[in-house]
């Protein structure tokens, strides 16, 4: 069976008694892919084919009959969560993060970006507050896909 849209989320859904859930779980990169082969916890094979170019989202239904419902769920994200304690250590973070061109979300004063263990080791070695968490994120990271060079002065 290949699903080719999302029929809606099931946190939509009241009455859930009598339907039977089987989940494709996923991870948040995933979640960005229109076209993929994924396995249900049923262990059934099912082709993913969307017809646009949309983010799956944790609960969205991809089938749905009088009984059965199948859902994406999405797995979490291995990722450091900075908690810097004033401006100036933020930007600290900001200075020593920047080239790296890492994708970062920010929530309730806290930055969030994927784990990296050489980033790890700077914030250790610069004391900063962090925490290193698996996150079901909002938003999934997206790759910067572009490249581009540094000249400096000699």
């Amino acid at each position: 069976m290949i699903f080719n849209q999302v029929l809606g989320n099931i946190n939509e859904i009241d009455n859930l008694n009598d339907a039977h859930i089987e989940k494709i779980y996923i991870t948040s990169e995933e979640a960005l892919k229109r076209i993929m082969r994924v396995n249900s916890d049923h262990n059934h094979e099912y082709g993913i084919a969307l017809s646009e170019n949309i983010e799956l989202k944790d609960g969205d239904i991809l089938y749905r009959d009088d009984k059965n419902i199948i859902i994406v769920k999405i797995k979490g994200d291995d990722v450091l969560v900075i908690k810097p304690n004033s401006i100036t250590e933020m930007g600290i973070i900001a200075h020593s993060l920047g080239n790296r061109h890492l994708q970062a979300q920010f929530e309730d004063g806290k930055m969030i970006i994927q784990y990296d263990a050489l980033v790890e080791g700077e914030l250790k070695r610069d004391n900063i507050n962090y925490s290193r968490e698996n996150l079901k994120l909002k938003k999934a990271f997206r790759h910067v896909e572009f490249g581009h060079t540094h000249t400096h002065a000699n």
